[in-house]
């Protein structure tokens, strides 16, 4: 008969065992808060700071990837995320932790569309597989608040278990929106892999790449007539101390996690020091659906709706497990205008210096009159 600290799936645990934790996938920034995260709680000798209910605390902490992170104080194996090999460097692991969400844009954008959505669903389907292989007991997969959708009737905050509103289109929400199918689908398939899908809103902190980020290096704000919106930022960091109370208490479910409150519009300008550009939500959406078909706005039409309308969440279950976020969202927006500084864009298009003295309004009909050329260029190829 197994001892409580040794039982399998579903049996009763010592409050103080210790549990070995891996994090597939470590070269962005949030992967590497994760694994700060989990050193620190590993080596405090409990899970949740302050917290002396803790199911488990952390033992070993497993990175990942192909190169060894800059993280110290954890076991590197070396694995490929896409690679079904995976499920060998997970053997003996409790807790896999995967991060969905991306922070590298530029990358992505480099990728193009189709490659990237190919690439980052056969992580996921990856990881998932892997983990269940190699009897992982629990698996953490980060994606995002935005798939709750951002809408104009949506509550402020939205609870942890708010229905999934965003659209399944091309965009990087679309991926995660798939991702949750995904893990949806391996609760299922997977009945002894308990699943828990962590969900932080906008992510900032050193290195953080993403289309909200770049919303800051425009000339000026954009707002859309007749809409408010409510700004919440998730430090790193704060994320990473989040999922090691998921690890720690053994959190099933979904949990999102955010710093606490919210920021409007005027909050932005006033803190930023930026002037803002109105644009009606019709004009806006017609502007930026032609500028996505010919290639110039990377994200898809439907993504003005998270500048337009609220999707902060209440972080409300993982507050009830002791999880204390340490940026406000002041603080996080600070450090993401140190990030950006000397960056510049438009609709999340980086810009040369030279481009970055335009106006917001001499930007966009820039913008546009490209997306017009670019299309006068494709009717004459097709006519050739």
């Amino acid at each position: 008969m197994s001892s409580p600290a040794r039982a399998g799936r579903g049996g009763v645990r010592s409050r103080r065992s210790a549990i070995d934790v891996a994090v597939v996938g470590t070269a962005d920034p949030a992967s590497r808060a994760v694994l700060r995260a989990l050193v620190v709680a590993a080596a405090r000798g409990h899970a949740a700071p302050g917290e002396p209910g803790s199911e488990s605390r952390v033992g070993t902490v497993v990175a990942v990837d192909t190169e060894r992170p800059s993280v110290g104080g954890v076991d590197f194996r070396y694995a490929d995320p896409a690679d079904p090999a995976l499920a060998a460097a997970l053997a003996g692991v409790h807790t896999a932790v995967y991060v969905a969400a991306s922070t590298s844009l530029g990358d992505d954008l480099a990728l193009g569309t189709r490659v990237r959505r190919e690439r980052n669903l056969r992580r996921a389907q990856t990881v998932v597989t892997a983990a269940a292989a190699a009897g992982v007991r629990h698996l953490v997969v980060v994606t995002g608040a935005q798939v709750y959708g951002a809408l104009p009737d949506n509550p402020v905050p939205l609870e942890d278990d708010a229905p999934l509103q965003a659209p399944s289109d091309e965009g990087q929400v679309g991926d995660l929106m798939d991702v949750e199918q995904l893990v949806a689908v391996a609760r299922e398939v997977h009945p002894g892999l308990r699943a828990t899908v962590v969900r932080p809103a906008a992510l900032v902190g050193e290195g953080v790449d993403t289309v909200t980020t770049r919303h800051f290096e425009a000339p000026r704000l954009l707002s859309v007539r007749g809409t408010e919106a409510a700004w919440q930022f998730c430090h790193v960091d704060d994320l990473g101390s989040a999922v090691a109370v998921v690890v720690a208490r053994h959190v099933e479910g979904a949990v999102a996690v955010g710093s606490p409150g919210h920021l409007t519009q005027a909050d932005l300008e006033r803190l930023t020091g930026m002037r803002s550009v109105e644009l009606s939500m019709g004009a806006a959406m017609g502007t930026a659906d032609r500028l996505h078909r010919v290639g110039v706005l990377p994200a898809p039409a439907s993504d003005l709706a998270f500048v337009a309308f609220p999707w902060a969440v209440s972080s409300h279950t993982l507050l009830g497990h002791g999880w204390v976020p340490v940026h406000d969202n002041e603080t996080c927006l600070g450090v993401l205008l140190d990030a950006i500084r000397g960056s510049h864009a438009v609709a999340a298009r980086r810009l040369d210096r030279k481009d970055a003295a335009l106006g917001a309004a001499s930007a966009a009909v820039a913008l546009v009159g490209t997306a017009a050329i670019m299309r006068r260029r494709r009717r004459k190829g097709a006519t050739a």
